[in-house]
């Protein structure tokens, strides 16, 4: 029993954050598009992504859900947090403006705070990934 709530628990990891990120970006949508507005890197395409991204995340939550596409959702957590970790990166690194953080829960972090909680949800997924019963994947 232990065995499989362990299992589980990327899953549930994932679903929490991906559930809480899109609710909070949509509920506060003009704050995220003004903050992508800002961003030097998503400036060009921040209608886009404003809807796109918290659509992604609403997606991945509920293929989070179902065991039958589970895979696909570690899949789709491990790419998006991916490349929000190599966003984060990105500004701190090459961009000559560091925009205002995230909203909700994740604004109380400052971007390198932010950069090492996106390394570990990477990892999550990679663990859903890999530790995702291997008979399911057929």
């Amino acid at each position: 029993m232990l065995k499989k709530s362990l299992l589980e628990l990327p899953a549930v990891l994932l679903t929490i954050l991906f559930t809480y990120a899109s609710i909070s970006k949509l509920l506060q949508y003009n704050t995220f598009r003004f903050q992508l507005d800002q961003s030097p890197f998503t400036s060009a395409y921040a209608g886009f992504i404003a809807w796109s991204v918290p659509g992604i995340e609403l997606i991945t939550t509920v293929l989070l859900l179902f065991p039958a596409t589970r895979l696909k959702g570690y899949y789709l957590s491990y790419g998006l947090m991916f490349l929000f970790t190599v966003y984060i990166y990105a500004i701190l690194h090459f961009s000559y403006f560091v925009p205002c953080s995230c909203g909700g829960i994740l604004s109380r972090m400052n971007w390198e705070q932010h950069l090492v909680f996106n390394i570990i949800f990477t990892i999550i997924a990679l663990a859903g990934i890999f530790t995702f019963p291997f008979r399911s994947r057929a």
